[in-house]
C-alpha cells in the first residue's frame, strides 16, 4: 500500500521509526538477494505500520519463504554493519547498479546532472535517498515481522511487469509489535467479508466482481438504513428525486466528467451514440433543476437521491462491500445563493452530527478536515477566500473543530470531510460537503435562477453526503459492531423459542403479536432442542430470544435471553414490547437489558 498523507505526517514526527523501517526494508532486500542471487530489486519504502519491498524473482514466493527471509534478516542485523552513504554521479550509479533493471529505470527518470545517493551495507548497495540508522546494531530483531506476499505492478502501471511485494510490520519494540498483531487478529475476526458470510448477509460472485448480491437479512439492514436516511431528509426539507442510470456522452462532456473520469466509466452505445452508466449523480440533479424557471424564492433547493452509481474500479482495488463497482450514495445537492451557503452548511453539519450519533459515533469519534484550495484550480483567490471562510465558520457554528488540509480541495472548490473512528480506532472518511461554483456555471451545465432584481444568475451548488456509499457504510458498521447490531438495525430483532412441541402454537401467537407491534420477529419451530436453538440464534447475533413454556403461557410472561447471555425471567410480554420498542426508537447501542 502507498504511504498515505496521514502516515507521512506521523512518520515525519517520528524520525527514529521512519529510519528504522527504511533501514529494515534495505536489509530485507539484502536478505532476498542472498537467498535469490539472480533476483531484481525495485523499491522499498516505509509505510504506515511497517515497510515493503518489491522484487522480480525466478519463482513465486511461498509463505514459508518469509520465515527464511526473516531469519536471514536477523543474521544480517547481527553483523552490526554500518549504513554508508555515497554521493555519486548518474553515470557512476549506473555502473554500480549494472544488471538491476528496475534501478536503471529509476535512474533513467533522473536528470543527468543530479547527484545520486547510494547506500552500502556489507556487500549490498541500493539506490536510496535515505535516511537510515547509522549502524544495524541499534535495530531490534523482535520489533518486526514479515507479514504477507502480494502482487504489485511496477510503477503502479497495469501494463508494466508484475512484481512480488513483501510486506512487513515494524514498530519501536516487541511489545508494540505484539499489540499490533493482536489488533490485526481482532480486525480479522470482525472482517465484514467473513461476518457477511457467517451471518448470511450478502455475497459477491467471482464472475461479477464488485457487484453485491444482498441476501434477505443483509437487505433488511440496508433498507432499515435507507428508510432512516429518507425520513431524516424529509424532515430536513429535502426533495427526493430519481435520475437515469444511463446518460449521454454529451452531458458528461458538458459537465467535464468525460475528460477527467472517462476511464472509470462503463460506456455503452445505442443507435450510434455513446452513453455511460452514471458514476455520480450531480449532472442529473442539475438537469432537473434546469426544468422550468427558478426564482430566488425557490432557493435553497435541496435535492436528494439514493443514486445508483457504477464505477469501473480496477479489480485489484475491490474490497468486499467497502470498494465496489456498483453502489448507492445517500447523495444530495443543495442549490443556493452565496449568502445562503453558510447557513446551509451549518444545517448540514448539525444534521450529520445527529445522524452519526444514531449510529453510535459521537464526540471524538468524528473528525473533520477542511480541504483547502489546490495548486491547480478554477476561480480567483477572492472566491476561494469566501468559500473557505464560509465552510470553516459554518463548521465551527455547528460545534465541530476541524483540521486544515492545504491543497486537498477539489479543483472547483473547498470541502469539509467527516471521518468516523470505529471500535478498533480505525478511521473511515464518510461524509462530505463540497462547495461548487463551476458545475452550475454558464460554461458547464448552466443552472440558473432569477434574482430579486430580475437578473438571471447561477446558483452555488453544495454536493453533500452523510453516509457516502451505503454499501461501504454497512461494511463499516458490520466491523464496528462485529455483527452485533443495535436492536434498531438487527435484521431479526426477536426470536420466540418454545421449550417443546406442546408450546409451538403459543410461541407462534406471541411472534405474530410482536410483528403486529412492528418488531422483526420469528418463531423457531424447528426440531432442534431449546438450548441448540438459543446457541444458534446467539451465533447470528439476534438481540433477544424469548423462551416460552407452560408457566409463560399461563401468566402472559416471557423469559428473555440475549445474545450476550443476559437473562430476565417472568417479564410481562407488554413490558418486553415497551423495552424493545424503546431500544429501537432511541437508537440505543448494544446494551439490551
Amino acid at each position: 500500500m502507498a504511504l498515505t498523507h496521514a502516515a507521512q505526517e506521523r512518520l515525519a514526527k517520528d524520525e527514529a521509526l521512519y529510519k528504522k523501517r527504511h533501514s529494515l526494508a534495505h536489509i530485507m532486500a539484502e536478505a532476498v538477494l542472498q537467498l535469490f542471487p539472480d533476483g531484481q530489486i525495485a523499491i522499498g519504502p516505509p509505510v504506515d505500520n511497517g515497510f515493503y519491498y518489491d522484487f522480480e524473482l525466478s519463482r513465486s514466493l511461498k509463505p514459508e519463504d518469509l520465515e527464511a527471509i526473516e531469519l536471514k534478516m536477523k543474521e544480517i542485523i547481527k553483523t552490526r554493519s554500518d549504513f554508508i552513504r555515497k554521493a555519486v554521479s548518474k553515470a557512476e550509479a549506473r555502473q554500480v547498479l549494472e544488471g538491476q533493471i528496475y534501478k536503471q529505470d529509476l535512474l533513467d527518470k533522473l536528470p543527468d546532472d543530479e547527484e545520486i545517493s547510494l547506500y552500502y551495507s556489507n556487500a549490498f548497495v541500493d539506490l536510496c535517498r535515505g535516511p537510515h540508522v547509522d549502524n544495524m546494531g541499534v535495530l531490534d530483531s523482535g520489533s518486526f515481522k514479515l507479514a504477507k506476499i502480494a502482487g504489485a505492478y511496477w510503477r503502479g502501471d497495469e501494463k508494466g511487469p508484475m512484481l512480488q511485494r513483501i510486506y512487513a510490520y515494524c514498530f519501536h519494540n516487541g511489545p508494540q509489535l505484539k499489540e499490533y498483531l493482536q489488533f490485526l487478529e481482532e480486525a480479522e475476526r470482525r472482517d465484514h467479508r467473513r461476518l457477511g458470510k457467517d451471518l448470511d448477509l450478502f455475497h459477491i460472485d467471482d464472475d461479477n466482481p464488485g457487484q453485491i448480491y444482498w441476501h434477505p437479512d443483509g437487505w433488511t439492514i440496508y433498507r432499515s438504513i435507507e428508510d432512516y436516511v429518507r425520513n431524516r431528509l424529509r424532515i430536513a426539507n429535502y426533495q427526493e428525486v430519481k435520475t437515469p442510470s444511463v446518460m449521454p456522452k454529451s452531458l458528461w462532456e458538458r459537465s467535464g466528467h468525460w475528460a477527467k473520469y472517462r476511464d472509470h466509466m462503463f460506456v455503452t452505445e445505442s443507435e450510434k451514440r455513446e452513453f455511460a452508466l452514471k458514476p455520480m449523480n450531480c449532472p442529473g440533479h442539475i438537469e432537473i433543476f434546469r426544468q422550468g424557471i427558478k426564482s430566488y424564492r425557490d432557493l435553497p433547493l435541496r435535492m436528494a437521491e439514493f443514486g445508483s452509481c457504477c464505477r469501473n474500479e480496477a479489480s485489484g482495488a475491490l474490497h468486499g462491500i467497502m470498494r465496489v463497482r456498483g453502489f448507492v450514495q445517500d447523495d444530495a445537492h443543495i442549490f443556493c445563493t452565496e449568502e445562503q451557503v453558510q447557513t446551509e452548511v451549518k444545517d448540514f453539519c448539525e444534521l450529520l452530527s445527529s445522524m452519526y450519533a444514531d449510529f453510535g459515533f459521537t464526540g471524538e469519534n468524528v473528525l473533520v478536515r477542511l480541504a483547502l484550495r489546490p495548486e491547480v484550480r478554477l476561480g480567483d483567490d477572492q472566491s476561494w477566500d469566501r468559500a473557505e471562510s464560509a465552510l470553516g465558520l459554518a463548521c465551527k457554528a455547528a460545534g465541530f473543530d476541524y483540521l486544515e488540509a492545504p491543497g486537498e480541495g477539489a479543483f472547483y472548490g473547498p470541502k469539509l470531510e467527516f471521518t468516523l473512528i470505529d471500535a478498533l480506532g480505525r478511521k473511515w472518511q464518510c461524509g462530505t460537503i463540497q462547495l461548487d461554483y463551476q458545475l452550475p456555471s454558464k460554461e458547464r451545465l448552466d443552472a440558473g435562477y432569477i434574482d430579486n432584481e430580475g437578473v438571471r444568475r447561477n446558483p452555488v451548488m453544495l454536493h453533500r453526503a452523510v453516509l457516502g456509499s451505503l454499501e461501504r457504510f454497512i461494511g463499516i458498521l458490520i466491523e464496528h459492531f462485529s455483527g452485533s447490531f443495535p436492536v434498531w438495525l438487527a435484521p431479526t430483532q426477536v426470536v420466540v423459542i418454545p421449550v417443546g412441541p406442546d408450546f409451538e402454537a403459543g410461541a407462534q401467537k406471541i411472534a405474530e403479536a410482536l410483528k403486529a407491534e412492528g418488531l422483526r420477529c420469528l418463531a423457531d419451530l424447528s426440531e432442534d432442542r431449546m438450548q441448540n436453538k438459543i446457541r444458534k440464534h446467539q451465533a447470528v447475533k439476534v438481540p433477544y430470544m424469548l423462551i416460552i413454556g407452560a408457566k409463560e403461557l399461563e401468566t402472559g410472561t416471557v423469559s428473555i435471553r440475549t445474545r450476550t447471555n443476559e437473562q430476565a425471567n417472568a417479564v410481562a410480554l407488554s413490558d418486553f414490547i415497551v423495552l424493545a420498542k424503546d431500544k429501537i426508537a432511541s437508537k440505543e447501542g448494544l446494551k439490551l437489558l
